[in-house]
């Protein structure tokens, strides 16, 4: 369950997130607005800017998912030095390869694990009061706020852009 609600969810987010991005890229061509004022803009003037939304949701994404299979030193390394959209598309692409080469056996003790992280003071949770408690609600935080930020800046987006393919059935 945990590979579905981490690495699965993560990955289409991380490809609709892309794909809203790709839609501000059209938004700036068409208005003849600098794609680099999309990516510095901000809801409030105390929270991060586009770019650094679309860095966190993929840190939250890869080292999360890391933490939960004890495979931390397999993270790929990111910079947080992207200015254009094309290297932002870049990271997420790298995330979506690294999250590729996860698979549901890689989780079978990830419930019970301790996770923590420096912050924390030495405290932890366990992997899936991790998981659902920490990881999940801040990987969605960073992309609704990536769409959020797109959206009040005039990109016509909707919610079918931000939850992407549906698996309907008939």
């Amino acid at each position: 369950m945990l590979y579905d609600l981490t690495v699965v969810q993560f990955s289409k987010m991380l490809k609709n997130l892309s794909n809203i991005l790709e839609e501000g890229r059209a938004f700036a061509h068409h208005k003849k607005v600098d794609m680099e004022v999309l990516l510095n803009a901000r809801l409030a003037p105390d929270q991060f800017n586009l770019t650094r939304q679309v860095q966190i949701a993929c840190d939250i994404a890869k080292i999360g998912v890391a933490r939960l299979t004890g495979k931390l030193d397999s993270v790929p390394k990111h910079e947080d030095n992207e200015t254009s959209l094309d290297e932002l598309q870049a990271r997420i692409a790298s995330v979506l390869d690294y999250l590729s080469g996860f698979s549901e056996a890689d989780f079978a003790n990830a419930a019970a694990i301790h996770v923590s992280q420096p912050r924390w003071e030495g405290k932890y949770l366990m992997g899936y009061e991790f998981a659902i408690e920490n990881a999940i609600p801040n990987f969605y935080f960073h992309v609704t706020t990536a769409y959020a930020i797109l959206r009040h800046n005039g990109v016509d987006l909707g919610k079918k852009d931000y939850l992407g393919a549906m698996p309907f059935q008939s």
